[in-house]
């Protein structure tokens, strides 16, 4: 099971996290977000120590940004995935993969995040599928875009039969690996963590992750 390890701003914490090898370190450039990564020394710092990064693909998470915020940012910050977790609307989606397929640069996959309320049609995720390469079930029913630190019922999982892969995220913890070693799910490509790892916003107990790596099939 893949791990992304979501909520990172901080260089030296960003080393310690890759150094247990997840598969994906995600930054956050919403500005409202306690872990906004969006500070140009952190961009830079990311691509001179492109080589230590090599073995896990960097996420931007961005919540209903402009098309050029998220073009600029993609190459500051060398991002190897966009996850959308606003309103974005499937024209949206189709519009960003339409510019990397004529940009010679980086070309980064499209991730759209969905938020998950025990009435969720997962019919809404059918629009996505020719221009998202993967999705994110993230807990719904807040008012604000962004993680609520809350789970919701995984059993409403089956009745998700889309052809792109998933993400599964909201409230995870690392108390949680034996429940999630047991999900059986064909298009359950790993987990998004975040909050419930961190010793503050932004910072990650590498401790915590290690233990939780280590448990997760």
């Amino acid at each position: 099971m893949k791990v992304k390890v979501c909520g990172l701003r901080n260089p030296e914490n960003i080393e310690e996290v890759s150094a247990l090898h997840p598969n994906y370190l995600g930054l956050i450039f919403h500005p409202d977000s306690p872990r906004f990564a969006g500070q140009p020394a952190l961009g830079e710092w990311i691509r001179d120590n492109e080589d230590k990064l090599r073995e896990q693909e960097l996420v931007g998470v961005f919540v209903n940004a402009e098309v050029d915020y998220i073009l600029n940012t993609v190459y500051d910050y060398q991002l190897d995935w966009v996850q959308l977790h606003g309103d974005e609307s499937p024209g949206y989606c189709r519009e960003l993969k339409l510019l990397w397929s004529v940009n010679t640069l980086r070309k980064p996959g499209i991730a759209k995040a969905f938020s998950i309320t025990p009435d969720f049609d997962f019919n809404r995720t059918n629009p996505y599928v020719g221009s998202c390469g993967l999705f994110v079930f993230d807990t719904g029913g807040q008012a604000q875009p962004g993680g609520t630190g809350r789970k919701w019922n995984w059993e409403k999982l089956g009745e998700y039969t889309g052809p792109v892969p998933f993400l599964l995220s909201g409230g995870i913890g690392p108390g949680d690996t034996e429940a999630l070693n047991q999900l059986n799910h064909p298009q359950l490509r790993g987990v998004d963590i975040n909050s419930r790892f961190e010793s503050e916003p932004g910072l990650k107990d590498a401790r915590q992750l290690e233990l939780f790596l280590r448990k997760l099939n």
